[in-house]
């Protein structure tokens, strides 16, 4: 929690991080002149290199690792009286200034493997929309709104209606396909402050935030026509539609996600390829 809390604070607030980096790098110059020659404060000098390339970035930390590299001439030659006319001098501090680019390169390759492994572990590997777990975060997220502001926000269950015949006649493989162009064209046709996720199988959900009856009506309507799209592509589905506007926050995750699942098994056992919704909280 601590981790996702600093790293949230230090997108937010990139640049005051980078100032604060650059009076630090300053701060370590104070020290190595206080202490003197006999002691090296290359360990500290690569403090503000490290945490600049992690959450501020790797230009960034380039330009932190040239400005230790200025800091240790001037303390080097002002401060610590070392002849200017010493290759040595020139010499160390250089090799100082490659290893800081070093560190920034390795320190930024790892954050980049790092954030991107993070983002997998949000996404659907087959269709690219969030997955469960970040779809339950994200709607978490939008009760705990509700209930501090009083936003209303809409889910939607859909359900490819006949799923397991089109893979016993076409195969998985075409499933599969059918499966991304249904997301495809669901994010197509949503907003973007929206949200679809792959619950499992062929069952998405769609998340509309801001979103009361009318609007979310709207939206899924089209998410409904989307059978006309990938019925121009070779094959033909329905799609079954359980919408849940709340005005006031359900219990928890699970009974939104119930209330809305009950509603889409609602259309499937009236005859499949329809809508219906509730509206939770309207006096």
């Amino acid at each position: 929690m601590l981790a996702d809390k600093i790293q949230y604070y230090s997108k937010q607030h990139k640049s005051f991080l980078a100032v604060l980096e650059f009076i630090l790098v300053i701060g370590v110059g104070w020290v190595d002149y206080i202490i003197g020659p006999d002691y090296s404060m290359l360990l500290l000098y690569l403090i503000p290199v490290l945490t600049t390339a992690w959450f501020v970035g790797k230009w960034a930390a380039i330009a932190i690792s040239v400005e230790s590299l200025i800091v240790l001439l001037i303390v080097d030659l002002v401060w610590k009286n070392k002849s200017a006319e010493s290759l040595a001098i020139y010499w160390n501090d250089l090799s100082n200034l490659v290893f800081f680019l070093i560190v920034t390169y390795i320190i930024a390759s790892l954050k980049s493997a790092f954030e991107y492994k993070k983002l997998m572990a949000d996404i659907d590997s087959l269709t690219g929309v969030a997955n469960r777990g970040r779809f339950y975060d994200l709607a978490a997220a939008e009760i705990n709104r509700l209930l501090r502001y009083g936003h209303p926000f809409t889910v939607c269950y859909i359900d490819i209606d006949n799923f397991k015949r089109i893979n016993d006649t076409f195969g998985h493989g075409e499933g599969d396909i059918l499966l991304r162009q249904i997301a495809e064209s669901i994010k197509n046709n949503m907003r973007r402050t929206d949200v679809v996720g792959r619950l499992g199988g062929d069952e998405f959900a769609l998340l509309m935030p801001e979103t009361a009856a009318d609007v979310a009506l709207s939206v899924a309507g089209k998410v409904h026509k989307l059978q006309d799209i990938v019925r121009k592509k070779g094959l033909t589905i329905t799609l079954s539609i359980g919408m849940v506007v709340y005005l006031k926050p359900p219990e928890n995750i699970e009974e939104m996600i119930q209330r809305a699942d009950a509603l889409m098994y609602s259309v499937k056992t009236d005859g499949k390829n329809n809508i219906k919704y509730e509206i939770v909280g309207q006096e």
